[in-house]
Protein backbone atom coordinates (compact mmCIF):
# COMPACT_ATOMS: atom_id res chain seq x y z
CA UNK A 1 0.00 0.00 0.00
CA UNK A 2 2.94 2.33 0.53
CA UNK A 3 4.83 1.61 -2.38
CA UNK A 4 1.48 2.47 -4.38
CA UNK A 5 0.64 5.89 -2.76
CA UNK A 6 4.75 6.65 -3.50
CA UNK A 7 4.00 5.64 -6.80
CA UNK A 8 0.64 7.59 -7.13
CA UNK A 9 1.90 10.65 -5.71
CA UNK A 10 5.17 10.76 -8.06
CA UNK A 11 2.37 10.31 -11.03
CA UNK A 12 0.46 13.03 -9.38
CA UNK A 13 3.31 15.81 -8.94
CA UNK A 14 4.60 14.80 -12.72
CA UNK A 15 1.03 15.14 -14.29
CA UNK A 16 0.96 19.01 -11.88
CA UNK A 17 3.97 19.91 -13.63
CA UNK A 18 3.44 19.03 -16.94
CA UNK A 19 0.53 20.96 -17.19
CA UNK A 20 1.56 23.81 -15.31
CA UNK A 21 4.50 23.80 -18.38
CA UNK A 22 1.77 23.76 -20.90
CA UNK A 23 -1.02 25.76 -18.95
CA UNK A 24 -1.38 29.12 -21.32
CA UNK A 25 -0.19 32.07 -19.07
CA UNK A 26 -2.92 34.70 -17.91
CA UNK A 27 -1.27 37.90 -16.18
CA UNK A 28 -4.04 39.36 -13.90
CA UNK A 29 -5.31 43.00 -12.41
CA UNK A 30 -2.32 44.51 -10.68
CA UNK A 31 0.57 42.31 -12.11
CA UNK A 32 -0.31 43.31 -15.82
CA UNK A 33 -1.01 47.01 -15.76
CA UNK A 34 1.45 47.63 -18.64
CA UNK A 35 1.33 46.16 -22.40
CA UNK A 36 4.26 44.44 -23.47
CA UNK A 37 6.53 47.61 -25.80
CA UNK A 38 5.17 45.53 -28.98
CA UNK A 39 1.46 46.22 -28.67
CA UNK A 40 0.76 50.01 -30.07
CA UNK A 41 -2.47 51.92 -30.74
CA UNK A 42 -3.87 51.04 -34.03
CA UNK A 43 -4.15 55.13 -35.02
CA UNK A 44 -0.55 55.43 -33.89
CA UNK A 45 0.01 53.10 -37.52
CA UNK A 46 -3.20 54.49 -39.23
CA UNK A 47 -5.34 57.39 -38.07
CA UNK A 48 -7.73 56.81 -40.83
CA UNK A 49 -9.44 53.51 -39.73
CA UNK A 50 -12.59 54.37 -38.35
CA UNK A 51 -13.21 53.26 -34.56
CA UNK A 52 -16.72 52.19 -32.98
CA UNK A 53 -15.21 50.94 -30.02
CA UNK A 54 -18.70 49.25 -28.61
CA UNK A 55 -17.79 47.52 -25.11
CA UNK A 56 -16.91 50.92 -23.33
CA UNK A 57 -20.67 51.80 -24.46
CA UNK A 58 -23.81 50.02 -23.47
CA UNK A 59 -24.14 49.43 -26.72
CA UNK A 60 -23.33 45.35 -26.57
CA UNK A 61 -25.18 42.36 -25.50
CA UNK A 62 -24.63 42.56 -21.94
CA UNK A 63 -25.82 46.37 -22.03
CA UNK A 64 -23.26 48.23 -19.87
CA UNK A 65 -19.49 49.40 -20.32
CA UNK A 66 -17.60 46.11 -19.84
CA UNK A 67 -14.92 45.82 -17.02
CA UNK A 68 -11.31 47.07 -18.66
CA UNK A 69 -12.41 49.52 -21.08
CA UNK A 70 -11.06 52.87 -19.95
CA UNK A 71 -10.85 54.49 -23.35
CA UNK A 72 -12.80 53.98 -26.87
CA UNK A 73 -9.41 52.55 -27.99
CA UNK A 74 -7.82 50.02 -30.68
CA UNK A 75 -4.83 48.48 -29.34
CA UNK A 76 -2.90 45.58 -30.97
CA UNK A 77 0.02 43.67 -31.34
CA UNK A 78 2.49 46.20 -33.97
CA UNK A 79 2.68 43.16 -36.60
CA UNK A 80 -1.61 43.21 -36.86
CA UNK A 81 -1.46 47.00 -36.84
CA UNK A 82 1.01 47.45 -39.64
CA UNK A 83 -1.27 44.63 -41.35
CA UNK A 84 -4.35 46.29 -41.21
CA UNK A 85 -2.57 49.89 -42.27
CA UNK A 86 -1.83 47.91 -45.73
CA UNK A 87 -5.17 46.58 -46.09
CA UNK A 88 -6.46 50.24 -45.03
CA UNK A 89 -4.41 51.65 -47.81
CA UNK A 90 -6.33 48.83 -50.68
CA UNK A 91 -10.09 49.74 -49.61
CA UNK A 92 -9.38 53.03 -49.68
CA UNK A 93 -7.94 52.75 -53.34
CA UNK A 94 -12.06 51.13 -53.88
CA UNK A 95 -13.72 54.12 -51.76
CA UNK A 96 -13.78 51.75 -48.24
CA UNK A 97 -12.45 52.23 -44.88
CA UNK A 98 -12.47 49.81 -42.46
CA UNK A 99 -13.70 49.87 -39.28
CA UNK A 100 -12.94 48.64 -35.74
CA UNK A 101 -15.22 47.55 -33.00
CA UNK A 102 -12.80 45.76 -30.77
CA UNK A 103 -9.09 44.89 -30.81
CA UNK A 104 -7.43 43.59 -27.43
CA UNK A 105 -9.23 43.01 -25.15
CA UNK A 106 -8.53 42.31 -21.24
CA UNK A 107 -9.44 39.19 -19.46
CA UNK A 108 -11.35 40.58 -16.94
CA UNK A 109 -13.65 41.96 -19.43
CA UNK A 110 -14.02 38.04 -20.78
CA UNK A 111 -14.98 37.29 -16.73
CA UNK A 112 -17.72 39.87 -17.01
CA UNK A 113 -18.97 37.80 -20.13
CA UNK A 114 -18.68 34.82 -18.05
CA UNK A 115 -20.67 36.63 -15.22
CA UNK A 116 -23.24 38.14 -17.16
CA UNK A 117 -23.87 34.88 -18.85
CA UNK A 118 -24.15 32.52 -15.85
CA UNK A 119 -26.91 35.61 -15.00
CA UNK A 120 -29.83 33.94 -16.65
CA UNK A 121 -31.90 36.37 -15.06
CA UNK A 122 -30.53 38.87 -17.30
CA UNK A 123 -31.73 39.17 -21.04
CA UNK A 124 -31.90 43.11 -21.05
CA UNK A 125 -30.28 43.05 -24.63
CA UNK A 126 -31.64 39.66 -25.95
CA UNK A 127 -34.18 41.31 -28.40
CA UNK A 128 -30.70 42.64 -30.44
CA UNK A 129 -27.90 40.03 -29.95
CA UNK A 130 -29.73 36.87 -29.53
CA UNK A 131 -33.30 36.79 -30.13
CA UNK A 132 -33.10 33.17 -31.00
CA UNK A 133 -30.58 31.65 -28.82
CA UNK A 134 -31.71 30.77 -25.27
CA UNK A 135 -29.52 32.22 -22.99
CA UNK A 136 -28.79 28.53 -21.15
CA UNK A 137 -26.86 27.76 -24.32
CA UNK A 138 -24.54 30.56 -24.74
CA UNK A 139 -21.12 28.49 -23.48
CA UNK A 140 -22.61 25.34 -25.27
CA UNK A 141 -23.23 27.04 -28.65
CA UNK A 142 -19.70 28.84 -28.26
CA UNK A 143 -21.00 32.25 -28.07
CA UNK A 144 -19.38 32.99 -24.90
CA UNK A 145 -15.89 31.49 -23.20
CA UNK A 146 -14.19 31.90 -20.30
CA UNK A 147 -10.71 32.77 -22.70
CA UNK A 148 -10.79 34.71 -26.39
CA UNK A 149 -8.18 35.18 -28.59
CA UNK A 150 -9.12 38.92 -27.99
CA UNK A 151 -6.81 39.08 -25.23
CA UNK A 152 -3.52 37.65 -27.29
CA UNK A 153 -3.71 41.04 -28.99
CA UNK A 154 -3.61 40.35 -33.34
CA UNK A 155 -7.77 39.13 -33.04
CA UNK A 156 -9.87 41.96 -33.86
CA UNK A 157 -13.29 42.51 -34.90
CA UNK A 158 -14.33 44.89 -38.25
CA UNK A 159 -16.08 45.61 -40.90
CA UNK A 160 -16.11 48.23 -43.81
CA UNK A 161 -17.32 51.38 -43.97
CA UNK A 162 -18.69 53.20 -47.49
CA UNK A 163 -16.56 56.46 -48.05
CA UNK A 164 -17.30 59.34 -47.33
CA UNK A 165 -18.71 57.77 -44.08
CA UNK A 166 -21.64 58.89 -42.58
CA UNK A 167 -21.89 59.60 -38.82
CA UNK A 168 -23.53 57.08 -36.58
CA UNK A 169 -26.18 57.87 -33.94
CA UNK A 170 -25.35 57.25 -30.10
CA UNK A 171 -27.76 54.15 -28.81
CA UNK A 172 -29.87 55.23 -26.63
CA UNK A 173 -30.23 52.89 -23.25
CA UNK A 174 -33.77 51.60 -23.44
CA UNK A 175 -34.98 52.50 -26.34
CA UNK A 176 -36.58 49.47 -28.78
CA UNK A 177 -34.53 46.54 -29.95
CA UNK A 178 -34.86 45.30 -33.57
CA UNK A 179 -33.56 42.01 -34.05
CA UNK A 180 -29.39 41.93 -35.60
CA UNK A 181 -30.62 40.08 -38.38
CA UNK A 182 -33.23 42.44 -39.59
CA UNK A 183 -33.32 43.92 -42.73
CA UNK A 184 -30.77 46.47 -42.51
CA UNK A 185 -33.41 49.58 -42.74
CA UNK A 186 -34.42 48.08 -39.72
CA UNK A 187 -31.61 47.20 -37.48
CA UNK A 188 -30.04 49.99 -35.38
CA UNK A 189 -28.43 52.25 -37.53
CA UNK A 190 -24.58 51.78 -38.13
CA UNK A 191 -22.47 53.23 -41.21
CA UNK A 192 -20.76 50.53 -42.29
CA UNK A 193 -22.53 48.65 -45.71
CA UNK A 194 -24.33 45.54 -45.48
CA UNK A 195 -23.11 42.36 -44.22
CA UNK A 196 -26.54 40.50 -43.54
CA UNK A 197 -26.35 40.96 -39.99
CA UNK A 198 -25.26 43.38 -37.33
CA UNK A 199 -21.83 43.06 -34.87
CA UNK A 200 -22.30 40.20 -32.36
CA UNK A 201 -25.61 38.72 -33.64
CA UNK A 202 -25.37 35.69 -31.70
CA UNK A 203 -27.03 33.41 -34.65
CA UNK A 204 -26.19 31.08 -37.71
CA UNK A 205 -26.85 34.12 -39.79
CA UNK A 206 -23.28 35.59 -38.81
CA UNK A 207 -21.33 32.95 -40.17
CA UNK A 208 -19.50 34.58 -42.88
CA UNK A 209 -20.26 31.43 -45.36
CA UNK A 210 -23.92 31.25 -44.70
CA UNK A 211 -25.04 29.83 -47.79
CA UNK A 212 -28.65 32.07 -46.49
CA UNK A 213 -26.59 35.53 -46.94
CA UNK A 214 -26.70 35.95 -50.73
CA UNK A 215 -26.45 39.11 -53.26
CA UNK A 216 -24.73 42.39 -51.94
CA UNK A 217 -24.50 40.75 -48.36
CA UNK A 218 -22.24 37.86 -49.33
CA UNK A 219 -20.10 40.34 -51.80
CA UNK A 220 -19.53 42.57 -48.77
CA UNK A 221 -18.27 39.85 -46.58
CA UNK A 222 -16.36 38.76 -49.39
CA UNK A 223 -14.63 41.71 -49.45
CA UNK A 224 -13.93 42.12 -46.15
CA UNK A 225 -12.35 38.71 -46.34
CA UNK A 226 -10.31 38.29 -49.24
CA UNK A 227 -8.93 41.82 -48.44
CA UNK A 228 -7.39 40.73 -45.22
CA UNK A 229 -6.81 37.10 -45.56
CA UNK A 230 -4.40 38.06 -48.50
CA UNK A 231 -2.18 40.14 -45.54
CA UNK A 232 -2.61 37.27 -42.89
CA UNK A 233 -5.47 37.52 -41.22
CA UNK A 234 -7.48 34.18 -40.59
CA UNK A 235 -11.19 34.66 -40.34
CA UNK A 236 -13.76 32.88 -37.68
CA UNK A 237 -16.33 30.84 -39.60
CA UNK A 238 -18.54 31.20 -37.25
CA UNK A 239 -18.45 35.43 -37.01
CA UNK A 240 -17.75 37.31 -39.89
CA UNK A 241 -15.99 40.26 -38.10
CA UNK A 242 -14.18 38.11 -36.53
CA UNK A 243 -10.25 38.07 -37.65
CA UNK A 244 -6.64 37.31 -36.48
CA UNK A 245 -3.56 38.24 -37.57
CA UNK A 246 -1.28 35.46 -38.06
CA UNK A 247 1.36 34.38 -36.89
CA UNK A 248 0.12 35.75 -33.28
CA UNK A 249 3.41 37.32 -30.97
CA UNK A 250 1.84 35.99 -28.06
CA UNK A 251 0.17 32.66 -28.96
CA UNK A 252 -0.37 31.44 -25.28
CA UNK A 253 -0.80 34.64 -23.24
CA UNK A 254 -3.77 35.87 -22.06
CA UNK A 255 -3.35 39.73 -20.83
CA UNK A 256 -5.56 41.28 -18.27
CA UNK A 257 -4.13 45.35 -18.95
CA UNK A 258 -6.89 47.62 -19.60
CA UNK A 259 -7.50 49.14 -22.72
CA UNK A 260 -6.25 52.91 -22.08
CA UNK A 261 -3.09 54.85 -23.13
CA UNK A 262 -1.49 54.59 -19.88
CA UNK A 263 -1.69 50.97 -20.77
CA UNK A 264 1.57 51.56 -23.82
CA UNK A 265 4.75 52.01 -23.39
CA UNK A 266 6.13 55.28 -24.80
CA UNK A 267 3.21 57.68 -26.52
CA UNK A 268 0.97 56.56 -28.84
Amino acid sequence: MTRLTTVARVLLTAVTVLLTATAPATARPGTDSKAPKDFVALRSVDPTILQEMRYITPHNFVGERIDGYEQPLCILTRPAAEALHQAQRRLLRKGYSLKVYDCYRPQRAVDHFVRWAEDLEDEAMKGEFYPNVDKTRLFADGYIAAKSGHSRGSTLDVTLVRLPAKPTRPYRPGEPLVPCFAPRSERFPDNSIDMGTGFDCFDTLSHTLDPRIQGRQRANRLLLKSTLQGLGFVNLAEEWWHYTFKPELYPDTYFDFPVSRKSLAGAH
